[in-house]
């Protein structure tokens, strides 16, 4: 079974895409910090990561860092999930490693859900 692992801090977006990819057939993880989040990646080694950007301690943008340059766990594709849609963040993310660029606002849980999905058929 495919595992996610959900790094956002609001709790109830973060409960509710977790639902929405336990519907799916998919295992779920979360943190809820950037700290958390670099952690539960490399205890978890998920099949993907949903990652915000504005997160307590660190931000997303680090926890991207972090992952994509540890050898174990930089395979892992990341999706980032935020509410920050400027042109600079997009390009910043994507140039970093993310497999994707969703801004929350745009996307309901389902259409990030089918997203997951093109990832894993990738």
């Amino acid at each position: 079974m495919k595992k996610i692992l959900v790094i956002e801090d609001d709790k109830f977006l973060r409960e509710l895409i977790s639902q929405k990819i336990l519907k799916e057939g998919y295992d779920v993880a979360e943190a809820v910090d950037g700290e958390k989040g670099v952690e539960s990646a490399k205890a978890e080694k998920p099949d993907l990561i949903l990652l915000d950007l504005i997160l307590p301690g660190i931000d997303g943008f680090e926890v991207l860092a972090r992952i994509k340059s540890d050898p174990e766990i930089a395979g892992i594709p990341v999706i980032i999930l935020s509410n920050l849609g400027q042109k600079d963040d997009i390009e910043k993310g994507m140039k970093m490693g993310a497999a994707d660029y969703l801004i929350k606002a745009h996307f309901t849980p389902g259409e990030i859900i089918e997203k997951v999905g093109s990832i894993f058929k990738q």
